[in-house]
């Protein structure tokens, strides 16, 4: 699955959160997040924790093509 770069970092800025600071809250390694934000894929599992953690639906921060 691959998330939306610009939403992600949207809804980081949004909430004032590093990705520090999400990596310790939703359990993920930050090297994982920062590549994320880079625009790499990931598995389901760990876009779903990342949609949690911010508290948006998993259809707000995926890419459409």
């Amino acid at each position: 699955m691959r998330i939306d770069r610009v939403k992600f970092v949207t809804e980081l800025t949004k909430q004032d959160l590093t990705l520090k600071e999400l990596a310790k809250k939703i359990d993920v390694n930050r090297a994982t997040l920062s590549r994320i934000k880079n625009g790499k894929p990931c598995r389901d599992d760990i876009a779903y924790k990342i949609a949690n953690g911010l508290g948006v639906s998993i259809k707000d921060l995926i890419k459409e093509n």
